[in-house]
């Protein structure tokens, strides 16, 4: 054991021993321990400082500095061990990709907080600077040229910061996809885009995702021990918590690791993560919820003196695990129904009264359209811990990793561009592969918006323009996109209950469970229509017509002109005037989109045999 330098294992049992329950069962480190040994040693300390760190009762940052600490030395000792013995590093090689459009900020942010696990927790080791375990290519899919310098940019900086990260550009990208044979492409123009060469940007997620399962199978050199990370732009490696009084973002998970362990100790071939911090959904599907919220603020906000130091500090999420509870229609997907409303927990920093306070939610009210919900964001929750794995239904686009294997079972339909397409391609996989397919708790901390402005934000379906004095946001793309991305999921939740998976799908059942499906969907749009304009009618009411005190405050004005502006906005997308909802209800309209649909569901067994002959 002399050649090992156990110094942190050392002293985490000392320090911490009295303070964290079951700590002190574990031995310290002696000269008669084996490296074997030693490695098993650090595996028993991990899951007792996370209950410990996780519980609410300990120094959290105390104990993460040691958490870190023990898997950078652990690390070491695992590669020690093996150059001593002659035996290969079992642990896998990575290969993580980012697909990106028009995101330089969010850009930046994956990429940071990507490099901040490799040094708080050093999987693999650091050699001649960089990682050698980590690979990372940005998937190009920018219009702007000027983005796309940004992107290369970044690529560069975090290439010289020790990442081993390039840049996959639209060129390299049409050239693997014309390296294909003719018929193969042709099978596969659903799934990897038929879009021109001059044309070949905002391909869409899917597309674009699809795309980087030919760059992996160039990459590899070891299929047996590599593993293939997807993650979106807008995802950190980091997760939220609260701590009473405010959210914190912290670097407390160790992805590399614990994902490792999953793929080596099962015969998982698909691994999904969760997010945490800004829905996943659309504004589309929260606006009925997020107007309660924002009319239960305004009805405490009444009761408060405006000159008095912020009430809206200090208070505990209601939720601290995603439970859809954002979500218009989460009884859809098997949750309960939330609370009747949320509250508005003020993130301003310093000493101020509830001016600042209305000021400060006025401002942010525009986010909600591109995805961000005020009151209703997600914290992380420790659970059952870092190594159980749970049957999955649902993949999150941002966060999923395939062995070699798993790579067949992709994210199919995306030429029809449709939301939704996680949860649709997770019944599928489900329904062939089972608990093969498996989640696990180790969440992204999702952004849907970053610090550099709602200007600086690309959110494909969501359109800007100015509308007189003030600016119109529209969401007719992404709200349209989410209606016939409910059909679609749940017709193929339908038709992959109890159906062989592996054979085409019967045209007769596809019809009927479109039609089943979509007159189900209209009565609940319908009555989620009804729903958001009566809250936009009575938070307009509270706020504009009950002379409430901030209606006499002159240095409000601009603040309640947001408002305004943000209920003229809610009109604008679910109003009866809204090119959506006009073509949600038009006959002809959802006639066409229902061919699309069947086509898809149709077709999807030959394009999947034509994707699953890559592999053989």
């Amino acid at each position: 054991m002399d050649d090992f330098d156990t110094t942190h294992l050392a002293e985490c049992l000392s320090r911490h021993r009295e303070q964290v329950p079951g700590l002190a069962g574990v031995p310290m480190p002696s000269g008669n321990d084996t490296p074997d040994t030693l490695i098993e040693r650090y595996e028993r300390c991990y899951p007792l400082l996370e209950r410990a760190m996780w519980s609410g009762d300990g120094n959290f940052h105390t104990l993460l500095d040691s958490y870190q600490a023990l898997f950078r030395e652990q690390d070491t000792l695992i590669r020690q061990h093996a150059a001593a013995s002659g035996a290969p590093d079992p642990r896998h090689h990575f290969i993580l990709a980012i697909p990106v459009a028009d995101r330089p900020a969010h850009l930046r942010a994956c990429l940071e907080s990507i490099r901040q696990v490799c040094e708080c927790y050093g999987y693999g080791g650091r050699e001649n600077g960089v990682y050698p375990r980590i690979r990372i290519i940005v998937a190009e899919d920018s219009r702007d040229p000027g983005n796309i310098r940004q992107h290369q940019s970044l690529v560069e900086e975090y290439r010289a910061r020790g990442l081993r990260v390039s840049h996959f550009g639209q060129d390299e990208q049409y050239r693997l996809l014309d390296a294909l044979p003719e018929r193969l492409r042709a099978q596969l123009g659903n799934i990897l885009t038929t879009q021109p060469r001059e044309r070949f940007y905002l391909k869409g997620q899917a597309a674009n995702r699809n795309l980087c399962y030919l760059k992996f199978l160039q990459l590899t050199e070891d299929p047996e021990r590599t593993l293939y990370y997807l993650v979106d732009s807008d995802q950190n490696f980091c997760v939220s918590r609260h701590d009473g009084n405010a959210e914190e973002v912290v670097h407390a998970l160790n992805y590399f690791h614990y994902i490792d362990k999953a793929f080596r100790n099962s015969d998982t071939l698909l691994l999904t993560g969760k997010l945490v911090g800004d829905p996943p959904v659309s504004p589309a599907v929260m606006a009925a919820n997020f107007l309660d919220d924002i009319d239960a603020f305004f009805a405490e906000l009444a009761r408060k003196d405006p000159g008095h130091a912020c009430g809206f500090h200090g208070r505990l999420p209601q939720a601290a695990a995603s439970g859809a509870i954002y979500h218009d229609m989460a009884n859809l997907f098997g949750f309960d129904k939330a609370a009747p409303h949320f509250p508005y927990p003020c993130p301003l920093r310093g000493e101020h009264d509830h001016i600042a306070c209305l000021r400060g939610l006025a401002a942010r009210l525009p986010a909600f359209f591109f995805g961000e919900h005020l009151t209703r964001k997600t914290f992380f929750s420790y659970g059952d811990g870092f190594e159980s794995l749970a049957g999955a239904r649902t993949i999150y686009p941002g966060n999923y990793v395939a062995c070699h294997a798993g790579l067949k079972y992709i994210i199919p339909f995306g030429h029809l561009r449709l939301r939704m397409s996680g949860p649709t391609a997770g019944r599928l996989i489900a329904a062939e592969i089972g608990e093969r397919f498996a989640a696990i708790n180790l969440p992204h901390l999702h952004r849907r918006t970053t610090d550099s402005g709602l200007d600086k934000d690309f959110r494909p379906g969501v359109e800007r323009e100015q509308a007189a004095s003030e600016e119109r946001i529209d969401l007719s793309n992404e709200f349209e996109r989410q209606f016939f991305g409910d059909l679609m999921l749940f017709t193929t939740e339908t038709l992959a209950r109890g159906t062989d998976i592996t054979a085409p799908f019967d045209e007769g059942q596809v019809e009927h469970a479109l039609e089943e499906r979509e007159q189900e969907l209209l009565a609940l749009y319908r009555q989620k229509h009804e729903a958001i304009l009566a809250r936009a009618r009575a938070l307009e009411d509270r706020v504009f017509r009950q002379e409430h005190w901030w209606l006499e405050r002159p240095e409000l004005a601009d603040a309640l002109r947001q408002v305004r502006a943000f209920l003229d906005n809610v009109r604008h997308n679910f109003g009866e005037a809204s090119s959506a909802w006009q073509l949600i209800r038009s006959d002809r309209h959802r006639a066409g989109r229902r061919r699309q649909i069947r086509a898809a569901l149709l077709d999807y067994r030959r394009e999947r045999d034509a994707w699953d002959s890559l592999f053989q």
